[in-house]
């Protein structure tokens, strides 16, 4: 790489400092940290979004953790001794304010370490601001040309080139780091922009200076999966690609690659274990009812692909456990994989315009037409809830054509809902319960969709018209539920069960939709009612409804697997047990082919592996795993917030849409439609 190459590459991953740094001032605006000091060290500001928010609270309370197991770990083991913390790309962050104020500094020492103009920077907006003067107390500036931009009696600032590690020892000792001294080194998403080699170095050099130290990192991982290969194209596409990720995928690898350099210790989880494991219950309830948010598998998924590791070395803080040992959050893989169902894309540009969205629902009308409708997506170059219905129709074998349908009439207009439910009605009509227009906004009210007779047995120009049926109440003023057929007393009912609500996060009732009447009446159902939940998937099984995972109450996935099962006097909740057990997981879909429960994708955050395909056999209880095989797909398949029609002539499974809002990295829909081939599950039988 040339010079020239090298500055833009270092004025990119400078510009991240810049977003990092608003999105803190943010974080602690809305009241998820309490740091007065973002916004002073800061000149920007812009409001962020929630997901956004979460990510960076739980990223700052890691680093805290972390922070304040060394200094209470150090104390403990030394009483009162001379301690330092080298922060390494530490940009605009607040850390030495936040702990002079709190009054956490006597005996120690901070030291921060950035590019030159990142550290000028910050050096004279300390200058600049009363407040934080108020706590260096008297500083002095560097000359001009000197690394040393900042220094006071317990703060230096340094602009350096962490690429030059002998120059960074060489100014780090002439700055007055004690290297026989208790250090804290921090590296909040640092390494990983670095070239493997330099930052090889950077770890070595760590391990080789300070004979009692705790190195602490917090970045990115798994790379391979749709999710990880977005996150990758978005940093690429930004001039800072993630170096390293493919020698180290994960936190197994990033452990041995500390202990390989001369760490004693190490231990690294990903940011679903640390927010379940050592976050208090109270605190988490606080934090998630701060704002409305409704970004669950973007969340989860942000999470898995972000670690926190903390490697030790020397006698006085290897006494500091910073992660001990837990049974709160365990680890649930499934089991070893029983088979593989290929991933075939089965639509193209060319073939009509596509499917792009996600929360929509689909349903198949007639075994040759599929109608979605609802959900975020892409409609005329922007991003927004969908307007219009989309249809795909089998044109041959194995290929199929969209088509996009606007509402005619003059009846209720569609209202762009998402997470809603479709049931099929007829060939010509389709009952829509549910949904939402914003986290904090239900869609009111029972649409009946009816659609005009097809000319010549094709969808263009096909009428489709919205009224509203059934009761005016707000009996399901919910998202994220289910909608299944059941059967009582030879009439046929809709059962909703479960989902979200404005007031509640988490929905534990149900209710019966009487289709001929379309009126809600009420049905016995014995048995322990199951635990509320949303988005869990439910289809019908032998008149009844089998209901399996979801998101709990604690935003945490759920493995239970119900089925209500028709008696004479009503229904029966019953159990189903299931060995081995699955991994709670959610956001998936599910279908019965042939006595066997299929769990199709979703999210989980109990494992590291990528959800495939569960198999349960509802005669034994016995479950197996299937890999999703994407070689033929030529993009990230993202297997959530998708919907699922099974075509059970031809043993196959057409996944149609799907994807998210994926962190500060974009929008991500899959592009096109893809088939799942099932022949194999026959074969086994």
């Amino acid at each position: 790489m040339g010079p020239r190459s090298r500055e833009r590459r270092a004025g990119a991953v400078q510009s991240t400092n810049d977003s990092s740094a608003v999105s803190k001032s943010s974080l602690a605006l809305r009241g998820y940290v309490h740091d007065t000091f973002a916004a002073l060290l800061v000149p920007a500001s812009a409001r962020r979004a929630p997901l956004i928010h979460r990510g960076y609270y739980v990223r700052a309370r890691a680093v805290r953790h972390c922070v304040c197991a060394f200094l209470e770990g150090t104390r403990a083991a030394l009483g009162a001794p001379h301690i330092q913390i080298l922060s390494l790309g530490a940009g605009s962050d607040s850390l030495y304010f936040r702990l002079k104020a709190a009054g956490r500094l006597p005996g120690a020492a901070v030291w921060e370490v950035d590019f030159p103009d990142v550290a000028r920077r910050k050096a004279d907006r300390i200058r600049d601001t009363p407040e934080l003067c108020a706590l260096t107390g008297p500083f002095r500036r560097g000359d001009p040309g000197s690394t040393l931009c900042f220094e006071s009696s317990d703060y230096r600032i340094l602009g350096l080139d962490l690429r030059q590690v002998q120059r960074l020892d060489q100014a780090l000792a002439a700055a007055g780091l004690d290297a026989a001294a208790p250090t804290l080194l921090l590296a909040e998403a640092v390494l990983t922009y670095l070239e493997p080699n330099n930052a090889a170095a950077l770890i070595a050099w760590a391990a080789q200076c300070f004979s009692d130290a705790l190195f602490v990192i917090y970045e990115q991982m798994r790379p391979h999966d749709a999710f990880g290969q977005f996150m990758q194209q978005h940093f690429r596409q930004l001039n800072s690609p993630l170096h390293g990720l493919d020698r180290f995928p994960d936190a197994e690898a990033q452990q041995q690659r500390f202990l390989q350099a001369g760490w004693t210790a190490c231990r690294a989880l990903d940011m679903n274990e640390f927010y379940r494991q050592f976050l208090p219950a109270e605190e988490r309830r606080r934090v998630e009812n701060l704002e409305p948010f409704d970004e669950f598998e973007e969340w989860h998924l942000k999470c898995s692909h972000y670690f926190i590791l903390a490697a030790s070395r020397g006698d006085i803080v290897s006494q500091t456990v910073v992660f001990p040992a837990s049974e709160t959050f365990p680890r649930i893989d499934p089991a070893s994989p029983s088979g593989v169902f290929p991933a075939r894309v089965v639509t193209s540009d060319s073939q009509g315009p596509d499917l792009k969205r996600y929360g929509h629902a689909s349903v198949l009308l007639r075994p040759d037409v599929i109608l979605s409708a609802g959900g975020f997506g892409e409609e005329e170059g922007r991003h927004c809830r969908v307007s219009k219905f989309h249809l795909l129709s089998r044109y041959c074998d194995f290929e199929w054509k969209g088509n996009q349908v606007c509402s005619w009439g003059t009846g209720a207009q569609w209202d762009r809902r998402l997470y809603h439910t479709m049931t099929r009605l007829s060939d010509t009509q389709v009952l829509v319960l549910g949904g939402r227009l914003s986290p904090v906004t239900p869609a009111l009210g029972i649409l009946q969709l009816h659609f005009g007779k097809h000319v010549g047995g094709k969808t263009e120009g096909l009428n489709i018209t919205v009224t509203k049926v059934g009761p005016e109440d707000s009996t399901v003023s919910c998202w994220r539920h289910s909608t299944t057929e059941v059967s009582y007393k030879n009439q046929k009912y809709l059962f909703v069960f479960g989902g979200r609500g404005v007031a509640d996060p988490v929905l534990s009732d149900w209710h019966f939709l009487h289709v001929g009447t379309m009126a809600w009446v009420r049905i016995p159902v014995e048995g322990e009612a199951p635990e509320g939940r949303h988005s869990h998937s439910a289809c019908s099984w032998q008149g009844g409804a089998l209901i399996a995972g979801g998101l709990g109450a604690s935003e945490e996935p759920l493995s239970s697997i119900l089925f209500l099962k028709p008696i004479s006097s009503g229904f029966l909740w019953e159990p189903i047990a299931i060995q081995p057990p699955v991994t709670p997981r959610y956001s998936h879909t599910a279908h019965v082919v042939n006595e066997k429960l299929l769990l199709v994708g979703g999210v989980w955050i109990h494992s590291s592996s990528v959800p495939g395909v569960t198999v349960i056999d509802l005669s034994t209880g016995l479950s197996s795993e299937y890999q999703i095989d994407t070689i033929d797909v030529p993009w990230p398949l993202m297997l959530h917030n998708h919907t699922s029609i099974l075509l059970p002539e031809e043993q196959q499974l057409l996944i149609v849409g799907g994807g998210g809002n994926c962190f500060s990295f974009g929008t991500y829909f899959n592009p096109h439609a893809v088939t799942l081939d099932l022949s194999s599950l026959s074969a086994r039988q």
